[in-house]
């Protein structure tokens, strides 16, 4: 049975939503439930998953419950703090459901099964909604198999359903410590969840559990490696300021630029470089490694600096595009790393070292200085990051694209709570939860 249940998972995947309501429109009614499927959400879904599947029952065997059942029970418990507000009623209804599948009677241990089965895929999907904020570069890196179909056959197939249900409900190491220490302090004041742990879990959710990946932290100002889900090294970070914020995004690095251009932000054009070169003429540009760039790209021509009008350019009449040339004084350092956003967010190396000294580090215009690019370079590469010569932009492929994840998490878990930091970008507040982006 479960070797045709992982062979189903994805041949189900084209033709189940139309399955659906044919099939639940052809369910019959169960007489004498304690509760009927259709009371609860995805119903329909899950009544026609057993049609379609002729699957066995999986949260009982006879009149006895699968200690998943239980374990479902204590979940649903607590899933406010997952984002699901009705979990204690959805619990209550379990229990029923639980209890009137005691009698053995072959209908109503069914109409148990489906109940459970509603409750848990209503459960995972909550669980699964795309993070706010988040900017996904990949689709891949989104919240995967959230249809009823797929949540249960991979629930069916799994060798231990209570093991199965434990580990998707943890969703990862960082999003379990944060749940449980906020979980221990709900408990302490009649079971209501702080507005701040719902909002560093809705972000913790969108981080893996496993392999290979980069965390960038903005609250903490710190980078985190894991490999195979653990933390292997870490180092400080410069994140952007309160009125720029560095954006969070899951997105994947697949190679490291040596001796990088910098482009400069229009706003630092506007209050910084025009109203200098205004001041102190076209040699302000030179002597600061600094190009007119005739637009935005890769094989943009150099222009001649005396052809903008730099007083329409430090009003804002006109934006033009100035970069940095590759040196001791540019400010992405020796290498930067670049991935997918369409944000222009990417980690990089600075010259100015003086900064990582100060305990609060949001001082960057959004993108992230690295204390030790090369360390992370060396992590990335299997072997030290080395220019093959001075040129600019030099593009050294990794052996395989790494995750990297550049979130906030004001939530500090301990065994007596959770305890918070300044919440610097104002992310916490309930009104700053919004639609996710995709």
């Amino acid at each position: 049975m479960k070797s045709q249940l992982l062979r189903s998972i994805a041949c189900a995947t084209a033709f189940a939503p139309a399955l659906w309501a044919t099939a639940a429109s052809a369910q019959p009614a169960i007489a004498g439930a304690v509760m009927q499927p259709a009371s609860l959400p995805s119903a329909g879904a899950v009544s026609a998953f057993y049609k379609t599947y002729r699957s066995s029952p999986m949260w009982f065997r006879g009149a006895v419950a699968n200690p998943a059942a239980g374990k479902l029970v204590s979940i649903l418990k607590r899933a406010p703090l997952d984002g699901l507000a009705s979990g204690p009623q959805l619990a209550s209804q379990v229990e029923a459901a639980i209890a009137r599948a005691s009698t053995g009677q072959s209908a109503d241990v069914m109409a148990a099964e489906q109940v459970l089965s509603s409750a848990w895929v209503t459960y995972v999907q909550a669980l699964k909604r795309p993070t706010p904020r988040m900017i996904y570069a990949y689709a891949n890196l989104s919240p995967q198999n959230t249809r009823p179909d797929q949540i249960l056959l991979t629930a069916a197939a799994s060798p231990s359903l209570e093991a199965h249900v434990t580990s998707l409900s943890n969703v990862n190491p960082t999003y379990a410590q944060i749940r449980e220490a906020a979980w221990l302090q709900a408990q302490a004041s009649a079971g209501v969840p702080d507005p701040r742990a719902l909002a560093n879990l809705e972000r913790a959710r969108a981080l893996p559990a496993t392999g290979r990946f980069i965390v960038v932290d903005s609250a903490t100002q710190k980078l985190t490696m894991y490999e195979n889900g653990q933390p292997v090294d870490s180092m400080k970070v410069i994140v952007g300021m309160r009125d720029l914020p560095t954006p969070m995004i899951a997105s994947i690095i697949h190679y490291i630029t040596y001796n990088p251009y910098w482009n400069v932000p229009h706003h630092l054009v506007r209050k910084t470089i025009a109203p200098n070169v205004i001041k102190q003429g076209v040699g302000y540009l030179k002597s600061h490694g600094y190009e007119l760039m005739e637009d935005w790209s890769e094989t943009s021509a150099v222009l001649p600096a005396d052809s903008i009008d730099w007083k329409a350019a430090a009003s804002g009449a006109i934006q033009i595009r100035v970069r940095q040339k590759p040196g001791p004084g540019n400010s992405m350092g020796k290498m930067k790393f670049r991935f997918p956003s369409g944000e222009d967010i990417y980690l990089h190396d600075t010259p100015n070292k003086a900064l990582f000294a100060k305990s609060q580090r949001t001082l960057s215009n959004g993108c992230v200085r690295l204390e030790d690019a090369a360390r992370l370079g060396r992590w990335l590469l299997g072997r030290d990051p080395i220019a093959p010569s001075a040129d600019a932009e030099i593009r050294q492929p990794l052996p395989q694209g790494v995750p990297v994840y550049l979130t906030y998490l004001t939530a500090q878990p301990s065994t007596a709570g959770v305890t918070y930091l300044s919440d610097v970008y104002g992310w916490d507040r309930p009104s700053d939860q919004l639609v996710a982006s995709k």
